[in-house]
């Protein structure tokens, strides 16, 4: 069985629907490639799933000694998290909810065989 390498962030403050749309992209992918591919996308889930990847892959060098190279997107998914929730006050003494949307990202790493 190969060794997995494994990342999470939690409470990330994007919308898990609009991290799906980056994770979607980066998905089966070598961890190089996808690295390159985030560091130049706009969305600003990138940025967080480009620190993370980037983490899973110097914790992979690091402390197991395996090449950069070598590694791939074995598993990666953006689940929600807990919903913050605020109201903004309108007409008639009645207010309206604004749901602020978090997401947990785990993004799992195994060497290519």
């Amino acid at each position: 069985m190969a060794t997995e390498y494994r990342a999470e962030l939690s409470n990330c403050g994007v919308s898990a629907q609009k991290a799906r749309l980056v994770v979607d992209l980066v998905r089966g992918k070598k961890a190089v490639e996808s690295l390159n591919v985030l560091k130049f996308m706009p969305q600003v889930a990138a940025r967080h799933l480009h620190k993370l990847l980037h983490s899973a892959v110097s914790n992979a060098e690091e402390n197991f000694g395996v090449s950069r190279e070598d590694l791939f997107i074995h598993k990666i998914f953006a689940d929600e998290a807990p919903t913050r929730k605020w109201r903004r006050f309108g007409a008639r003494g009645r207010f309206k909810p604004i749901l602020r949307r978090n997401s947990h990202i785990v993004v799992v790493l195994r060497e290519k065989e």
